[in-house]
C-alpha cells in the first residue's frame, strides 16, 4: 500500500515558479516509479511528467518540456515538480502517482494517487 500527500501548491503570477512535493508513505519508495498530473476544470486529467524508480529515466507533457522538471529524493521517500515560467493555463490541481519501477504517462497505468494541490496561476 502506498500514500500519497502533494504540497507546495498555491497563486503564483504568471511567469513565476513553484515546486511541488509528493511525500510517499511506503516501505521501499525506490520500487516505485512517480508520476505527475493535472486536471483543470471542465478538463480531463492529463499527463504532466513521470520519473522511473531511480530518476534514470524521466518523460514529459510537451506542454511542460523545458519548464518543468520532476525529480526525486528516494532517502526522503519524495517525489518533486519543479515549475519555472508558469502560464495561466498550467492552473490545474495537480496529482501525484505511483505504479512500480517504470514510468508511464498512462493515467490508468498508476494505482496509487494522492488527493491533489491546487496551483493557480494569475495574469
Amino acid at each position: 500500500q502506498v500514500q500519497l500527500v502533494e504540497s507546495g501548491g498555491g497563486l503564483v503570477q504568471a511567469g513565476g515558479s513553484l515546486r511541488l512535493s509528493c511525500a510517499a508513505s511506503v516501505r521501499t519508495f525506490s520500487n516505485y516509479a512517480m508520476g505527475w498530473f493535472r486536471q483543470a476544470p471542465g478538463k480531463e486529467r492529463e499527463f504532466v511528467a513521470s520519473i522511473n524508480w531511480n530518476g534514470g529515466d524521466t518523460s514529459y507533457a510537451d506542454s511542460v518540456k523545458g519548464r518543468f522538471t520532476i525529480s526525486r529524493d528516494n532517502a526522503k521517500n519524495t517525489a518533486y515538480l519543479q515549475m519555472n515560467s508558469l502560464k495561466f493555463e498550467d492552473t490545474a490541481v495537480y496529482y501525484c502517482a505511483a505504479r512500480p519501477f517504470a514510468l508511464s504517462l498512462r493515467s490508468d497505468a498508476y494505482a496509487y494517487w494522492g488527493q491533489g494541490t491546487q496551483v493557480t496561476v494569475s495574469t
